[in-house]
């Protein structure tokens, strides 16, 4: 099950269905089964909030990822902020809404196993992201 919430925000104009097909594509591309994954969209505030409680960082950013992923089995909480998305996509020249579903496939990028944070790993994740986005051209 893919869910979707918001916290203090109203939720994004997305084609829910399309979203949900494009994340269980992804993480079968992964050689991962689709599980329970919540997405919660909030604002800068909560996300620092919550970076800050869970994590121990003291900045904003655009998702958070809490894996609960067991065996090939993909499971996890996601928490975007709106705001950063928006905020990055102006700064990089990119459509918000673009920029939303490359954050949106980040999270689950990270639950199939993909990390960001060492020497050569936020370029593989830059090709997976682009890879998936393509993906998700091809089933609009």
């Amino acid at each position: 099950m893919i869910g979707f919430s918001t916290q203090d925000v109203p939720m994004p104009s997305l084609d829910f269905a399309l979203v949900r097909e494009w994340i269980e594509a992804v993480c079968e591309s992964h050689d991962r089964l689709p599980g329970t994954i919540n997405y919660l969209f909030c604002n800068d505030e909560h996300i620092l909030k919550v970076n800050r409680e869970f994590i121990n960082h003291d900045y904003f950013t655009d998702v958070i990822t809490f894996d609960y992923c067991r065996g090939n089995r993909v499971n996890g909480d996601i928490v975007i902020s709106l705001e950063t998305v928006a905020s990055n996509a102006e700064l990089v020249g990119e459509a918000y809404d673009r920029e939303l579903h490359r954050v949106i496939i980040h999270g689950v990028l990270h639950l199939c196993g993909i990390n960001d944070k060492g020497p050569g790993e936020r370029e593989i994740m830059e090709g997976f992201e682009n890879q998936a986005l393509n993906l998700l051209d091809t089933l609009k």
